[in-house]
């Protein structure tokens, strides 16, 4: 297996998990708590790039979400 084989179907839980081992470690500067979510972010950048592998769509529907708190907070109805 090349590795552009290897690129092109996990390219984005391999950018997920270095975007957080890159935060993981400006984060990271001592102790047990800085270990559990230096671990946090990389399990966090995992799963953001295996839904994109994956081709899932986003988290968050955000336009369903902005309708509907737009809607029901308008201040002028």
């Amino acid at each position: 297996m090349s590795w552009r084989e290897v690129w092109e179907s996990h390219g984005g839980r391999i950018t997920g998990v270095t975007f957080g081992v890159f935060l993981g470690l400006i984060y990271l500067i001592s102790g047990f708590w800085d270990m559990l979510f230096f671990a946090l972010v990389v399990f966090i950048g995992y799963t953001f790039g295996k839904r994109k592998d994956t081709a899932q769509g986003p988290l968050f529907q955000w336009q369903e979400i902005v309708a509907r708190l737009s809607g029901r907070w308008r201040p002028f109805k």
